[in-house]
């Protein structure tokens, strides 16, 4: 019952987003990172909608597919021309492994390098595209920022994920000196059973092991990888909008908050903490303290300002839905 009832309320979710595109010319869009997290269901969107979609991958490229390989500078240009839009969304998984100075340093690299190389290829057309979509996120404007509102103008902030979001975006520059629109989603947590930190989360919680990071104080700019989808299918289509974007929902919220909000969906005790001391011991203190205790408190202040509406706003209301609860 829970499954059906999840998969009818996305599927009139997803209906409701076709149509208030519906008077939209269907576009052909290449995206990298298409079988991540957001890649993926991101796909899948843009088929239903009656787009066309090529995969920029790093195998052979079969049909609607298109050759890279970006740490060997290889790019088939000649898969690009005529595409209507990009969306870039691959770079290597920010907690994917432990940061030690050669992963830390192809995470930056990942980002870099393959953002430079699709941008000067983009450039160079002799039909290029109306639209980059490269992504970012909101660990650009640093993890120590406490309660602080932050918007897409709020300066870069410090550490190491915020260096690597400012150099990424940097990349795209010479798409940008083309006239290429060039946005550059920032995007915060995406809460999904699928994949990242909701996905690590639920385990512990279900045991009953959940609890706050810390002292719980530190904010999280969340969204659930629903409204993602939406938002840039949304940018896709809005030609007045350039620069950064912020793709976090409405109402950010403090770890302890987000502790109580999945212990009631999930029904079990939310009363264990983790110290922050154990956590750097972990995962490393640069790590724990730009990941597990980062404090960020974006808004997604050029999405509401053209129009956007979040499909789900408020916390406990989104893990409900992708939880099934």
């Amino acid at each position: 019952q829970r499954m059906f009832t999840f998969r009818h309320r996305r599927t009139m979710n997803d209906l409701d987003r076709h149509q208030q595109h519906a008077d939209k010319p269907r576009l052909t869009v290449a995206i990298t990172g298409s079988t991540g997290l957001i890649g993926e269901a991101l796909c899948a969107f843009l088929q239903g909608a009656g787009h066309t979609v090529r995969r920029v991958v790093r195998r052979p490229a079969g049909e609607d597919e298109i050759f890279w390989r970006p740490a060997e500078e290889k790019i088939d240009a000649a898969g690009f021309e005529g595409v209507d839009a990009v969306i870039h969304l691959a770079g290597a998984n920010v907690g994917g492994k432990r940061w030690t100075e050669d992963y830390k340093r192809e995470v930056l690299r990942s980002r870099q390098q393959g953002t430079h190389l699709l941008a000067r290829t983009l450039a160079r057309l002799n039909r290029p595209p109306r639209a980059l979509l490269s992504a970012s996120a909101v660990g650009y404007y640093g993890s120590a920022q406490g309660d602080r509102v932050l918007t897409e103008a709020s300066p870069n902030g410090e550490g190491f994920l915020a260096h690597v979001c400012k150099v990424w975006e940097a990349s795209a520059d010479p798409a940008r000196e083309a006239g290429i629109r060039v946005v550059h989603p920032r995007i915060g947590i995406v809460l999904d059973p699928a994949g990242g930190a909701l996905e690590k989360m639920l385990t512990p919680f279900k045991l009953g092991a959940g609890g706050k990071l810390g002292d719980g104080s530190t904010y999280m700019s969340w969204i659930m990888r629903d409204d993602v989808i939406a938002a840039l299918a949304f940018l896709l289509h809005d030609e007045d909008v350039s620069g950064p974007v912020n793709l976090c929902a409405p109402e950010p919220v403090t770890n302890a908050q987000l502790t109580e909000a999945l212990g009631r969906v999930l029904h079990r005790p939310t009363v264990m903490t983790v110290p922050a001391l154990a956590l750097k011991a972990a995962m490393g203190s640069e790590m724990a303290q730009e990941t597990a205790l980062s404090s960020q408190r974006a808004l997604p202040t050029v999405l509401l300002e053209r129009g956007f509406r979040f499909d789900y706003p408020e916390l406990e209301a989104g893990l409900r839905h992708v939880l099934g609860a």
